[in-house]
């Protein structure tokens, strides 16, 4: 079968199975053995002296021994037959992308604080955020998710495709490793702090040109000038070097407010503002950020097959 349609296939066959399944609990996940893998390393190297260096070990061995399981077993499979290296090669773009999930994440907590009252939409909440959310306001919690969806567009759709882009699913996977371990390591305090740098800085590292990536692409499918006129205004302004880009591209189209202080494991984390008009977010603008976040999956995956067909034949 020609290279590019070896590529380009999975991608699009895992994208529809993301479609319509989303990430069911039921269904076993890579990401989760690579977070026991993580979780089982940290306790057995956190502790004592040179701290940074084991974590560095940790992270490093870790990225390095998925992208080679999977380079090798793709083309173990694929001299063995292109049918099981495709589906293969599906199954694990399937896994790689989150697309689904995180819109129905949002939507959900949108819902049931609009259903169930306050209490119920902070604990709803903190199932998909790291804040505290047990102080939040319907405003802080409409927010948090607008937020949360504008970030994780790009972590679990646009860089895991933009990997797959340059190194097909070796790539995906292990940029999927690198994220993993900085939600689970990657923090500043006493635990991690030295411990999860190098995961902390590999994940910026792998991050700068897909956060930009996704900001400019929000921008583009909303036709919205004022979002591109936020990413160069606040883009940089956020503590992280990356998050501040895709989130200022929502707040320009909502012409909202993001940011503000919040606490982070009983920790406050003083977050500049993002944009100047402190409106009362609606109930029913979580269904344009849903939509945004569906087309600029979609423009991605097609940008994406572009690339391989012109690379690749």
């Amino acid at each position: 079968m020609d290279p590019a349609l070896l590529l380009i296939l999975p991608l699009l066959i895992g994208y529809v199975l993301d479609l319509l399944l989303g990430d069911p609990e039921w269904l076993p996940h890579p990401i989760r053995l690579f977070g026991n893998a993580i979780y089982k390393g940290e306790k057995w190297l956190n502790r004592g002296s040179n701290r940074f260096w084991k974590g560095a070990l940790l992270a490093i061995t870790f990225c390095t021994a998925v992208f080679f399981f999977f380079q090798l077993s793709a083309q173990w499979l694929l001299s063995w037959h292109w049918v099981p290296y495709l589906l293969f090669s599906t199954v694990f773009v399937y896994y790689g992308l989150a697309n689904r999930s995180l819109i129905e994440e949002g939507q959900q907590v949108f819902q049931v604080l609009e259903e169930k009252g306050l209490e119920a939409g902070r604990k709803q909440l903190s199932r998909i955020v790291g804040r505290d959310t047990s102080a939040l306001t319907p405003q802080q919690i409409r927010i948090a998710v607008l937020e949360t969806m504008s970030e994780n567009l790009s972590d679990g759709v646009v860089a895991p495709l933009f990997y797959y882009a340059i190194a097909g699913v070796p790539g995906m996977m292990t940029y999927k490793m690198i994220n993993t371990l900085d939600s689970m390591i990657g923090y500043h305090n006493d635990r991690y702090e030295l411990f999860g740098k190098m995961a902390a800085r590999l994940d910026d590292v792998a991050n700068f040109i897909p956060a930009r990536l996704t900001a400019l692409l929000m921008a583009l499918v909303s036709w919205s000038r004022r979002s591109l006129q936020f990413i160069f205004r606040y883009g940089n302004k956020h503590k992280s070097p990356n998050s501040g880009y895709p989130e200022a591209a929502l707040a320009g189209i909502l012409d909202t407010r993001f940011g503000g202080p919040n606490v982070y494991h009983g920790k406050l984390v003083e977050k500049p503002y993002i944009g100047k008009n402190d409106r009362t977010v609606q109930h029913k603008e979580i269904e344009i950020a849903s939509r945004i976040n569906h087309k600029v999956c979609g423009v991605t995956i097609l940008l994406v097959c572009a690339i391989i067909y012109l690379t690749r034949t």
